[in-house]
C-alpha cells in the first residue's frame, strides 16, 4: 500500500486549528446581498478583465480556510512527506498550496459564486477625472511573476473562470476520495522545483502516486479506458491557476493582506 493511499482518509478528522485561521473558522456567517437576477453580462471584448468578487465572501472564505487546514493535515500525515527535511517540506508546500487547496475545494464541492465588482474600471476613472478637470490616475504596473500583491486587487473574470472551470471539470468526472488523494500526491511531490535536495526521492514519490492512480482507475473503472487520461487533464488545468489570485479571492476579503509563506510555515509546524 502506497504512502498516499494510507493517508487518503487522514484529512477527514482533527480538532485543532492554526491560530492565524482561528478567527476565520469561528467567525459568524453573514448574509450578503444577492445580485439582481436575470442580468446578462454586457458583450464587452475586454470582459475577461472585468473585476469580480465573491457573492458571499464570509461563507466561502470560511469554507476555504477549513479546506486549507484539512489539506495541510492530509499533507502532514503522509509518512513519506514526514521523512523529508523541514526545508524540503516547506518548499513543496509553498509551491503547491494553491492547487492542493483547489483540489480540496472540488472534493468538498464548495461553490464559488461571484458578482461583478462595483470597482470602477481604469477607463471610468479617467473619464471621471477629466470631467472634474483632474489629472487621470496613473496606471499601476502589474507585479512580477511569483510576487504577491501588496494592495487590494480583485481577481478578473478570466481568472475566476479558470477556477470555476477546474471545479466544474472535477465535478463532471465525479472523482473519488482515493483519486483525489493520488492527484494530491502527484501535485505535492513535484521534483522540478528549484532548490530541492531530495530530487530523486521526491520524483519516485510522484511516480508512485501516478502508478497508484493508474492501477486504481484500471481496477474500479474497467469500462472507461480514457479515465486516467481525463484525470491527467485535471492536473494540467491546475497549471493555469495563479496562487496570488487564490490568496486574494479566499483570504483577503476577511483577514486582509496575508503572507501565505508565513501562514503555511505556522500551519505546517502546528499540530493540526
Amino acid at each position: 500500500m502506497s504512502c498516499v493511499e494510507r493517508c487518503c482518509r487522514c484529512c477527514a478528522e482533527g480538532r485543532r486549528h492554526s491560530s492565524i485561521l482561528y478567527s476565520i473558522l469561528r467567525s459568524q456567517e453573514r448574509q450578503e446581498r444577492a445580485a439582481p437576477a436575470g442580468q446578462a453580462p454586457r458583450g464587452c471584448p475586454c470582459g475577461s478583465r472585468r473585476r469580480v468578487a465573491l457573492r458571499s465572501p464570509q461563507v466561502v472564505c470560511k469554507a476555504a480556510s477549513a479546506v486549507l487546514v484539512k489539506t495541510l493535515r492530509f499533507v502532514q500525515n503522509v509518512p513519506c512527506f514526514q521523512e523529508l527535511p523541514l526545508e524540503e517540506q516547506l518548499l513543496l508546500v509553498r509551491s503547491c498550496w494553491a492547487p492542493l487547496l483547489l483540489l480540496g475545494l472540488a472534493q468538498d464541492r464548495v461553490p464559488v459564486e461571484t458578482v461583478e465588482s462595483a470597482e470602477p474600471s481604469m477607463l471610468q476613472r479617467i473619464l471621471t477625472a477629466r470631467r472634474h478637470g483632474e489629472q487621470p490616475p496613473p496606471r499601476v504596473p502589474a507585479p512580477p511573476p511569483g510576487r504577491q500583491h501588496h494592495g487590494p486587487h480583485l481577481p478578473s473574470a478570466g481568472e475566476i473562470q479558470a477556477i470555476k472551470g477546474f471545479l466544474a471539470k472535477c465535478w463532471s468526472l465525479d472523482i473519488s476520495t482515493k483519486e483525489y488523494a493520488y492527484l494530491k500526491g502527484t501535485v505535492l511531490f513535484n521534483p522540478d522545483l528549484p532548490g530541492l535536495q531530495c530530487t530523486q526521492y521526491i520524483e519516485g514519490l510522484q511516480r508512485e502516486a501516478q502508478q497508484a492512480l493508474n492501477e486504481h482507475v484500471r481496477l474500479i473503472h474497467r469500462g472507461d479506458e480514457a479515465r486516467f487520461a481525463k484525470l491527467n487533464v485535471v492536473l494540467s488545468l491546475l497549471r493555469s491557476i495563479n496562487a496570488d489570485v487564490m490568496a486574494e479571492l479566499f483570504f483577503r476579503p476577511i483577514i486582509g493582506a496575508v503572507n501565505m509563506d508565513d501562514m503555511l510555515l505556522e500551519m505546517l509546524c502546528a499540530k493540526l
